[in-house]
């Protein structure tokens, strides 16, 4: 489950070596890419990594089934979960969509993979706010959501495992100091689907602030150059839900 709720299908594979790496997963991207290429478990399938670097199913050894069936293997069709895997809420699929997702905005996935984003270089650069460090924080319900991160003290840091009295400080010190930023930034933290750095500075350099952002309307963030239908709805119903201006309200709140 990633940033967005997106649901990725992944093959697990028998380990292969391929181009001198061994391979033992590969992305099924969707539901679609799973029927297009009749993909089920326990096939026996051709494999290559896609420009050299990412494992991908090419296509199903048919001719190899029934040396699977031999083996006692039930050759399953594999189908996306009609509830999610880690919060359990329905899933959805939009008729415009190749992606099946958790609508869920509180899903702990969700809430890791963004709390990952919000941390990284391109946006608030969190210094020492790891992977595993994230998992401890959602795991041990200090963070629930986004701006629960400006909320933590030194003492609730320090009361993870392994987590010592200095590094904790030296987690709320790196918090301390990424509260100084710009709304370019701040806009990537957010995590809108569709908004990069080219278009986090578009809409930075033209509403200047927070304030006129939220003001404005999806047909005016449209109106710019360089964003499109796609990107100004994605923006504007991102902006419009009440669970996002709320959590909008509390970082400024939180300094």
């Amino acid at each position: 489950v990633g940033r967005t709720g997106a649901l990725t299908p992944v093959a697990r594979l028998r380990p292969v070596r391929v181009g001198g790496v061994t391979v033992s997963n590969a992305s099924l991207h969707n539901q679609d890419e799973l029927e297009r290429k009749d993909i089920r478990i326990g096939d026996r399938i051709v494999i290559q990594r896609a420009g050299d670097v990412i494992p991908q199913v090419v296509r199903v050894r048919i001719d190899r089934r029934r040396e699977a069936l031999a083996e006692g293997l039930r050759l399953v069709r594999a189908k996306l979960p009609e509830r999610c895997p880690v919060c359990d809420a329905k899933t959805v699929r939009l008729e415009a969509e190749s992606v099946t997702r958790c609508p869920n905005l509180d899903c702990p996935a969700q809430l890791k993979n963004n709390l990952r984003h919000l941390a990284s270089r391109g946006a608030l650069d969190i210094d020492g706010l790891g992977e595993k460090l994230v998992d401890q924080l959602v795991e041990a319900g200090l963070v629930r959501r986004l701006s629960d991160l400006f909320a933590l003290r030194v003492e609730d840091v320090a009361s993870l495992p392994r987590m010592g009295e200095k590094s904790a400080a030296n987690l709320i010190a790196a918090l301390e100091r990424s509260r100084s930023t710009t709304l370019t930034r701040f806009l990537i933290a957010l995590g809108i689907r569709h908004v990069g750095e080219t278009v986090a500075e578009l809409l930075a350099v033209h509403f200047e602030s927070m304030e006129r952002l939220l003001a404005a309307t999806t047909e005016e963030i449209g109106d710019l150059d360089g964003i499109g239908a796609t990107i100004a709805g994605s923006v504007g119903s991102f902006l419009a839900d009440p669970h996002n201006r709320e959590e909008i309200a509390r970082f400024a709140e939180l300094g």
